[in-house]
C-alpha cells in the first residue's frame, strides 16, 4: 500500500497544503458500447461504439488498485453496458476471484437484459457466487427512452429478493415506481422532462451531457468561470475510471487521459501523477477551463454565449482541440468526443 508521501506532487508541496488523495476506487469501463444513447451520458456511449476490456488488463488494474490502496480498494464494473458482454464480464470476475483480488464492489446495468425471470435469477446467482457485493440499476428518464420500465422493475424486484435491499442500488429509485413516459411524447415535452430531471438530480456536463442537455440549461457566461480552477477536482478525486483501451481518467473527468495501464501500472501512474505539469492538466489545475480559451480562440474556437457549468465549457473546448489534434497526449480517446 502506498502513502501520500510516495506521490511526486505531494512531495513538493508544503505540509499545510492539500495533497493528492490516494485513489481507492477504480471503475472499469468494460466497453463504450451501450444499447442506449442517453443524453446525460458522461462517456458518449451508444450502440455504434465498441471497445472491450481484456481479462488480463482488468485483473492487473484490479491488483494494482489493491497495491495502491490496500484493503480499502474498491472496484466497480461499468460501461457502456457491461451485460452486452456477459461472458467477458464473468471471465473477469472468475479470474479476479482466482487471483484473490477481492470482491467487486459494484456492477452497473440499465437492466435491458431482464426479459425473463429465469435469466435474471441465473445471472444474479452467478454474480453472487463470483463475489459481486452490490448491483446498481440505472433507472431514470434518460434510460427509459431506450429501456422499458417493466424490465427494470423485474430486475430490481428479483435482485432485492435474492440479494437483499442493502445489496441493490436503484439510481434513481423515485422513477422505479413512478416511471416517466419518455417515448410517446414530443421533443419539447422530452426537453422539459430532461430539465426537470437534472434539477432534481444534477449531473456533470461531460461527454454527451455537454451537448444538447447542457445547452438546454446553459445560463452562465464564460466570465463566471474565470476564478474557478480544477485544483480540488484533481487533488480530491477518490479514484479513477479505466476505459477498454487502458486510458485512465481522474474521477469522472472523461476524455482527459492521465495515463494508460497498458503502459504503466496503476499504482505507478498515481505515484508519478502531478496535475501541475502537463500543459492541459496544468492549465486546468491552475486556471480552470477558462484558462484554455485563449489558445482555443486563436485556433478558431467560437465561444458560446453561455454555458451550463465549467465542465460544459471544458468539454466544449476539449472537443474542439480534439478536432485540431491538439493536446493529443491528454485528450482522447475518440469515443469520448464522438457526437
Amino acid at each position: 500500500m502506498k502513502t501520500l508521501g510516495d506521490n511526486v506532487y505531494n512531495r513538493h508541496v508544503r505540509a499545510d497544503e492539500p495533497k493528492l488523495k490516494l485513489w481507492r476506487s477504480a471503475g472499469l469501463l468494460l466497453t463504450y458500447k451501450c444499447n442506449c444513447s442517453c443524453e446525460f451520458c458522461y462517456y458518449n456511449c451508444s450502440p455504434q461504439l465498441g471497445g472491450l476490456m481484456g481479462v488480463d488488463m482488468a485483473v492487473e488494474a484490479w491488483r494494482s488498485l489493491r497495491n495502491l490502496a490496500g484493503e480499502s480498494a474498491k472496484v466497480h464494473i461499468t460501461g457502456g453496458e457491461p451485460f452486452l458482454y456477459w461472458e467477458r464480464l464473468c471471465e473477469i470476475l472468475e479470474e479476479a476471484k482466482k487471483e484473490k483480488a477481492g470482491p467487486v464492489d459494484l456492477i452497473e446495468t440499465n437492466g435491458f437484459w431482464a426479459t425473463d425471470e429465469k435469466i435474471v435469477k441465473e445471472r444474479l446467482k452467478i454474480l453472487d457466487d463470483l463475489g459481486m457485493y452490490r448491483l446498481k440499476i440505472s433507472c431514470d428518464p434518460f434510460h427509459q427512452e431506450y429501456v422499458d420500465i417493466e424490465l427494470v422493475q423485474r430486475l430490481a424486484q428479483i435482485a432485492i429478493n435474492l440479494l437483499g435491499n442493502d445489496r441493490v442500488m436503484v439510481r434513481w429509485e423515485k422513477y422505479l415506481d413512478k416511471a416517466v413516459d419518455m417515448k410517446a411524447i414530443s421533443q419539447q415535452e422530452r426537453n422539459q422532462r430532461y430539465i426537470q430531471t437534472i434539477k432534481d438530480y444534477p449531473c456533470r456536463f461531460t461527454g454527451r451531457a455537454a451537448g444538447k442537455l447542457a445547452q438546454l440549461v446553459a445560463g452562465k457566461s464564460v466570465e463566471e468561470f474565470n476564478s474557478l480552477n480544477c485544483r480540488k477536482t484533481f487533488l480530491g478525486a477518490k479514484g479513477v475510471h479505466i476505459d477498454p483501451y487502458g486510458n485512465v481518467f481522474s474521477g469522472t473527468c472523461s476524455g482527459i487521459i492521465i495515463g494508460n495501464v497498458k503502459e504503466k501500472r496503476l499504482e505507478d501512474i498515481w505515484v508519478e501523477f502531478d496535475p501541475a505539469t502537463k500543459e492541459l492538466t496544468s492549465t486546468l489545475f491552475n486556471n480552470g477551463p477558462a484558462g484554455l480559451l485563449e489558445r482555443a480562440e486563436k485556433c478558431g474556437y467560437k465561444k458560446a454565449t453561455s454555458y451550463a457549468s465549467k465542465c460544459h465549457l471544458c468539454t466544449s473546448v476539449r472537443a474542439f482541440f480534439h478536432t485540431k489534434d491538439l493536446h493529443a497526449e491528454s485528450i482522447g480517446p475518440v469515443e469520448c468526443y464522438t457526437s
